[in-house]
């Protein structure tokens, strides 16, 4: 690793926040072609030059230029293992852009990855590790008529040589996931993964603008104050504009700038806060700063602004656990917005490619939107993954969704060597510098899963103890937790059925006392659509390690028969004769798993502050997952059953098993759910059973249920009928008020002397 010296000497000024600077003349800006290749000696160009797309991955750059197939199809990706161990070079030859007085040219990228050096007509300009550091060089006094630009990219980073996993990114602010992972491949992306180019901005030097406030105690004001610092801005003239979301002006500010870092101070009277979509509008106003020199617009700068206040609280309850004396409780988990503690409903949401360079707007807005239809209010951003783009925070700041953002460590021993603690300050600094301004972040996380006997942190490791540091020091107002799982909080169980103990989702979940489940998993196979388009026709049927289906994580990715889970569903159903079949179970246990994890966590409530499930979305395609959504967006079966419980209002049922047999008797304990701001009115719910024949269990007269409270009813009880069919349904209906019905679907058994009497009949 070269000396850190010169990039930590840089550093404070290539992590301030450019994106948002308005560049002028851009059309004066030559269309940069780039071209990559790759070369195993640093000091040695590559022998060819291949076309690339900007921003990228230098894997699919080559592939496209050698015309391989598609990574992603059958066992494609190992073809790529020998790119992450060379050096990739970019370069581009453009002609020197003309400015004029007052401007310059700059060189900017929001993202390289991950180690690079930067040279420029052969002279060495730049030198970083880490791709969450945006880089800005100045280039106006370097610049020839004809200029070549390169970008030498080294190969990943490993701690160590000993083995091909995730422990080689321990020293390392990269993203650990693309060292191989249950539900991702050995494939570590390289390059170019976010804008980058050439722009004319001002000379007035704006490197920064931020927008800090702090709120009345009755939430009605807002007072302002806007921090911007550049080093030859003293003497301009600045117009700060604020208009509501209707478009109108509400506040509009002038003066003169009299220092390099100037604070200027304003209030917001009558403001409408910024609220999550379940509990409110996520209203947005807009801010424009002008900076003028002799009535000339030199630079401007917009950001949208949501107005919130943000607490983690103790969950009740939690001071009462394990008595006195005792190191610590259970830390807070409830997430109070505005002052109104709520149920967060979400889920983990990892990297949604591979290679983050072909992430684009449309590929979160997408995603956004499932995530609403999935009735969620808080995505997690797990810390093994990249931190996404802005585009992905803009549309959660729009659509009302609340942000968890994890730094980038993941099921690690981070060694805190001061190489290492160096690039983690850097990367963490530019990480809370970009993502602060947005009002859909709500709390920080050091990492996931650090402290447990596989990565074997503390909170006095001191990777832990800088991101809490930074997180206080530039961020105070937001909650900073340093793992999850953290004491008292749950991660597991991943199967319908737990392999050790033999129990279902229906007797393991009710058993559990958390105050948050921020990981839980339910498997299923991708659609058979998806699946033919990545497994080879003759691999297809039956499924068998060693194939596709493997590789693609449908056998031996975690524990036991994961994650396709076939022997289980072959204990239940028997076997499968065709692929549709197979498909068709798997999807329905794991719907019917998911909803009685979800509604079960949201019934602890107010113990219980939130259920997450792991995992929302893939990077590529899985064969079978715990995600809900399909790559690259298509929602499995389980989404819309997720979704049902998710819905902040509705009837609710414990069933204590998913198998029933003739003449068993069948019982079902009834809740009413409201997460929401509002109460639900008195009613009546009803109660059927639908197999070949309806039988009712019970009515339910309900009063009034107070808002973001649950509500427990009585326990219906009836004996199972003698029906054909495989599966029957549990009904709740809820009169004058269908939107909160409920449907869940159960499996049911001939007699014990039937053709199924192997499957497990467990007890209540």
């Amino acid at each position: 690793m070269k000396s850190l010296i010169a990039c930590l000497f840089l550093f404070s000024f290539f992590m301030k926040d450019m994106h948002s600077v308005f560049a002028i003349g851009e059309k004066n800006i030559p269309q940069l072609a780039w071209e990559v290749g790759f070369h195993r000696d640093k000091n040695r160009k590559p022998e060819e030059w291949y076309p690339s797309a900007v921003p990228g991955a230098v894997q699919l750059d080559y592939a496209k230029a050698k015309n391989w197939g598609p990574y992603w199809y059958a066992d494609n990706w190992k073809d790529y293992g020998w790119m992450e161990d060379v050096y990739w070079s970019y370069r581009v030859v453009f002609n020197k852009p003309e400015a004029i007085t007052g401007q310059k040219i700059e060189f900017f990228s929001k993202g390289i990855d991950y180690e690079f050096d930067i040279y420029m007509n052969g002279n060495h300009l730049f030198y970083q590790e880490g791709m969450f550091t945006p880089v800005k060089i100045d280039l106006t006094e370097k610049l020839r008529d004809i200029n070549e630009l390169v970008i030498t990219i080294y190969p990943a980073p490993k701690a160590h040589n000993k083995a091909r996993d995730r422990t080689q990114a321990n020293r390392s602010a990269k993203p650990a996931v693309s060292y191989g992972w249950d539900w991702h491949p050995r494939l570590i992306p390289a390059g170019i993964w976010d804008e980058t180019g050439l722009r004319i901005v001002s000379r007035s030097g704006l490197e920064n603008m931020d927008i800090d406030y702090r709120l009345d105690d009755e939430l009605t004001t807002a007072y302002v104050t806007m921090d911007i610092a550049g080093p030859e801005i003293t003497g301009l003239l600045y117009e700060i504009s604020v208009k509501n979301q209707s478009g109108d002006e509400i506040i509009s500010e002038s003066g003169k700038i009299s220092d390099t870092n100037e604070l200027i101070h304003f209030e917001i009277p009558d403001i409408s806060l910024w609220w999550p979509w379940d509990q409110g509008e996520p209203y947005l106003y807009d801010v424009d700063l002008k900076l003028k020199k002799n009535d000339e617009t030199v630079e401007t700068v917009h950001r949208r602004v949501g107005f919130r206040k943000v607490k983690l609280v103790m969950n009740p309850g939690t001071w009462q656990v394990d008595g006195f004396p005792k190191s610590r409780s259970n830390p807070p988990m409830t997430m109070e917005i505005n002052g109104r503690q709520i149920f967060c409903r979400g889920t983990n949401w990892v990297n949604p490619e591979i290679f983050p360079g072909v992430i684009s707007r449309q590929t979160y807005d997408t995603l956004t939107d499932l995530a609403l239809k999935a009735n969620f209010n808080l995505l997690r951003i797990w810390g093994g993954a990249i931190v996404n783009k802005d585009p992905f925070f803009e549309l959660c700041d729009e659509k009302g969704i609340l942000v968890w953002q994890d730094f980038p460590l993941a099921c690690n021993p981070y060694e805190g060597t001061p190489e290492y603690l160096a690039v983690l300050e850097q990367e963490a600094t530019s990480i809370i510098h970009r993502l602060k301004r947005y009002p859909s972040l709500v709390m920080w996380c050091g990492g996931n899963e650090l402290y447990n006997n596989w990565s074997g942190m503390t909170d006095q490791s001191l990777a832990l103890r800088l991101l809490n540091s930074l997180t206080y020091r530039l961020d105070p107002d937001r909650p900073f937790i340093p793992t999850s799982p953290v004491m008292g909080v749950g991660h597991g169980n991943y199967v319908f059925r737990d392999m050790a103990t033999g129990k279902e989702v229906f007797q393991w979940m009710p058993q559990a006392h958390n105050t948050a489940y921020t990981e839980f998993g339910m498997p299923g196979p991708s659609s058979v659509e998806v699946l033919k388009s990545f497994i080879p026709a003759g691999q297809l049927f039956p499924p068998k390690p060693g194939t596709a289906w493997e590789t693609h994580h449908a056998y031996k990715a975690w524990v036991g028969n994961t994650w396709l889970c076939e022997d289980m569903l072959e204990n239940y159903f028997g076997r499968s004769g065709d692929l549709e079949t197979l498909v068709g179970r798997g999807q329905l246990v794991q719907g019917q798993g998911y909803k009685v994890i979800y509604e079960e966590a949201r019934r602890q409530k107010p113990y219980c502050s939130m259920a997450l499930n792991w995992c929302f979305n893939e990077p590529w395609p899985t064969a079978a997952n715990n995600s809900i959504v399909m790559w690259p967006a298509r929602p499995k079966p389980a989404l819309d059953a997720v979704s049902e419980s998710c819905r902040p209002v509705l009837a609710s049922g414990r069933v204590s098993k998913f198998s029933w047999r003739k003449g068993e008797e069948f019982t079902v304990d009834l809740f009413l759910l409201n997460d929401s701001p509002g109460n639900i009115p008195a009613g009546v719910m009803s109660v059927k059973i639908i197999g070949d024949g309806e039988v009712e269990l019970l009515r339910w007269d309900f009063p009034e249920v107070p808002a973001n409270q649950n509500l427990q009813g009585p326990t219906a009880r009836v004996k199972m009928p003698d029906w054909e069919g495989e599966i029957f349904e549990l009904l709740l209906e809820v009169d004058n008020n269908p939107q909160m019905n409920s449907v869940y679907t159960l499996l049911y058994l001939p007699d014990p002397a039937g053709e199924k009497s192997s499957v497990p009949v467990l007890n209540d």
